[in-house]
């Protein structure tokens, strides 16, 4: 499949995604939402994926003004139906993805940037990059997700200050609220990406595809619900050839060879 404003390539069992409009800052238009759902579409045998930015930027926000649509700004209702028609679904295929998702930050991350990042299961940022909720300099309200991910992750309050505020979170800061996994140099960041993505690639993916499940289910309910889902998990991840494979590398003392199945 052909791409016109991301790039994909497979290396193995890992597929990357690089959003690629570095003239704009990977400024993510329709289109781009769009593409990413359709890679997410196409994963073939791909047992992870990565996701990183061309260029000086991760992605600076959505670029409504790639189609001439200026509504964004004139409240006549186009962001609406971009949200629900185009960027919500690109956000909801990371979220849902049944492999890893692991998001290189490689510089700015607004917007609905900072909602592509932090929808992936795990956030690398490079120490230069920034997470910016930009929204109320225009008297917009976050969207992509945001309100959710960021109050689950960091709290009320420092959801509320990176929303009504709208400040910068360094790379650096947002290691220490929690809000990513690591913050590293900035020469260091795709090789340690890659080498996380690589690593969860060749892991037990079926039980991946569980963990994240009963994540997003421990986030919307219960402690009984969350057993309930825990133990149906279990009974899917015991029946694979990779619990099997764990097991008796366990007993032979070697690292197991997982193969996803």
């Amino acid at each position: 499949m052909s791409y016109e404003s991301i790039r994909v390539t497979r290396d193995g069992p890992l597929l990357t995604i690089t959003l690629n409009r570095p003239e704009r800052l990977n400024a993510m238009a329709p289109e781009m939402a769009d593409e990413i759902g359709l890679a997410f579409y196409d994963l073939g045998d791909a047992r992870a994926v990565l996701i990183t930015g061309e260029g000086k930027g991760f992605c600076s926000g959505a670029d409504l003004s790639a189609r001439g649509d200026s509504s964004v700004v004139t409240g006549k209702g186009g962001s609406h139906k971009a949200l629900n028609n185009h960027y919500n679904p690109a956000i909801s295929h990371l979220i849902r993805a049944s492999v890893p998702v692991i998001c290189a930050v490689n510089g700015p991350a607004a917007g609905v940037g900072c909602s592509l990042a932090l929808a992936a299961d795990f956030t690398i940022a490079a120490k230069s990059a920034y997470f910016l909720q930009a929204f109320v300099n225009i008297g917009l309200v976050p969207d992509g997700g945001s309100t959710w991910l960021l109050t689950r992750a960091i709290g009320r309050a420092r959801a509320t200050r990176m929303m009504m505020l709208g400040e910068k979170i360094s790379g650096s800061q947002a290691e220490e609220w929690g809000l990513i996994y690591k913050c590293v140099d900035d020469a260091d960041l795709m090789d340690e990406a890659r080498a996380l993505a690589t690593k969860l690639a060749n892991g037990p993916t079926i039980a991946y595809a569980q963990m994240k499940r009963n994540i997003a289910t421990a986030l919307d309910t219960n402690l009984q619900m969350v057993m309930l889902a825990e133990a149906e998990a279990q009974r899917v991840a015991g029946a694979t050839s990779d619990a099997m494979e764990g097991g008796m590398a366990f007993l032979q003392k070697r690292k197991p060879a997982f193969k996803g199945e």
